[in-house]
């Protein structure tokens, strides 16, 4: 707590959740005062530890019960699985780079640069994650994804066996399925509704 015979002690500003207007440009944000109290929690929690509010936040508002189920998949794909999180934010980022989705490419391009504590990581994925700088095993679970994405019809068996010769668990393998399409979903969304990242998403983790 601040003090307030300190100013060098004084509290730091809390910083206001707000859905921007230009979140997406095909669709209108709603006001974040009209939004449903849990909703309302959830995006102040984002706001609070992000120090801003992500515009896939102020999107998925625009229908709440999509928000809420949206979201809900989300966490238990980044809280319940057998992938690091880096793991999960490489799949994310080659996904989006092969589906050219802009939101995602910048926003999950910070998240992966962060959680891989590489900087150069986000930006070698979405050109070509091919050329990318990740081990084999990590190349391995990238293939398998963008196949999963581009050529679903594909999938084989062999595919699979290929994950487990890399050595990933059967929960893992799962779970990089479970990524790739939930991520195809919001590209899909975030490119049907224009998404725009936050200004703030291009520096972090630079």
């Amino acid at each position: 707590m601040g003090n307030a015979d300190d100013d060098s002690g004084a509290d730091e500003p809390v910083v206001q959740p707000a859905l921007e207007d230009d979140a997406m440009t095909r669709f209108p944000a709603p006001d974040f005062e009209t939004l449903p109290e849990d909703l309302q929690e959830r995006i102040a929690d984002e706001t609070e530890d992000a120090g801003f509010t992500p515009n896939v936040f102020s999107a998925f508002a625009y229908k709440p019960s999509h928000f809420r189920a949206f979201f809900q998949y989300h966490d238990a794909l980044v809280e319940d699985t057998a992938l690091e999180r880096e793991e999960v934010e490489m799949i994310v980022v080659a996904v989006s780079g092969v589906n050219h989705c802009y939101y995602c490419n910048v926003a999950h391009g910070a998240l992966a640069r962060i959680y891989a504590d590489a900087p150069k990581l986000a930006d070698q994925l979405v050109a070509n994650y091919r050329t990318a700088d990740v081990n084999d095993a990590h190349r391995t679970m990238l293939d398998v994804a963008v196949k999963l994405t581009e050529r679903p019809t594909e999938i084989e068996e062999e595919d699979l066996e290929k994950l487990r010769e890399a050595g990933f668990s059967e929960e893992a393998i799962w779970d990089i399925a479970a990524v790739t399409a939930f991520f195809n979903l919001s590209n899909r969304m975030a490119m049907f509704a224009d998404m725009r990242p936050n200004d703030e998403f291009h520096t972090i983790g630079r």
